[in-house]
């Protein structure tokens, strides 16, 4: 289980005084793998900070389908906009493994205290626009080869780890999910797969992918 706060995520900005006021402000709360932490739809008042384990992000259309927004991991900030606007949840967050983070009400007052921790929560928000718009523009762009490819790299570079002569990442999600993540079919998905292992540029196992050839993948990611 991953522990380490990512790099640019909102707990690796903070300053060691700033993350112990966070600490001591919220409390701390586990899931077990498969707990839904957050559910689209409801009002609530908390945020939390992950610092152990991943998640997903997903939302449901109106046929039911279930598309994956985002995978989150350690220092990852969940739940800011419907405490910030006071509108329901837009999104569902389910541990893709056992995870623990920071829970903390009254979001809104610790940003009032905290002047330069709100300066980096509008850095933060507008970098995930910017990345929405990203993934719409791959969508509309990229076969479903290249979009899976495109969230390979990215789960290569955030989790990988090296194995092997190649880059190994337990990857917590099932070709369902990555499919709802690429917005394509899993049978979509099942064949974009056997095209990058025939290419060599991957191999699969359960739940997990070994990268052998990182930098093919970005080239069949554009």
């Amino acid at each position: 289980m991953s522990t380490s706060s990512e790099p640019g995520e909102f707990l690796a900005l903070l300053t060691p005084d700033e993350a112990a006021a966070l600490r001591a402000a919220g409390r701390v709360r586990r899931w077990d793998r498969g707990a839904t932490l957050m559910t689209e739809g409801d009002v609530s008042d908390w945020v939390l900070v992950l610092t152990a384990g991943r998640v997903k992000v997903s939302s449901h259309t109106a046929s039911g389908t279930e598309v994956v927004l985002a995978v989150r991991g350690p220092g990852a900030l969940l739940g800011e906009f419907s405490v910030i606007d006071g509108l329901p949840r837009s999104a569902t967050v389910t541990a893709l493994e056992p995870v623990e983070g920071i829970a903390l009400r009254d979001f809104t007052a610790f940003l009032q205290q905290h002047g330069r921790i709100a300066v980096l929560l509008l850095q933060m928000v507008t970098s995930r626009v910017r990345d929405a718009d990203r993934k719409r523009i791959e969508y509309g762009a990229f076969d479903t080869t290249g979009r899976v490819a495109t969230r390979l790299v990215e789960l290569a570079e955030r989790y990988g780890k090296p194995a092997n002569g190649g880059i190994r990442v337990e990857l917590p999600l099932s070709q369902d999910e990555l499919a709802g993540w690429t917005g394509a079919s899993r049978e979509a998905v099942s064949k974009a797969l056997r095209s990058l292992r025939d290419r060599g540029l991957i191999a699969t196992g359960r739940r997990r992918v070994i990268v052998h050839d990182l930098d093919g993948l970005r080239r069949r990611a554009r």
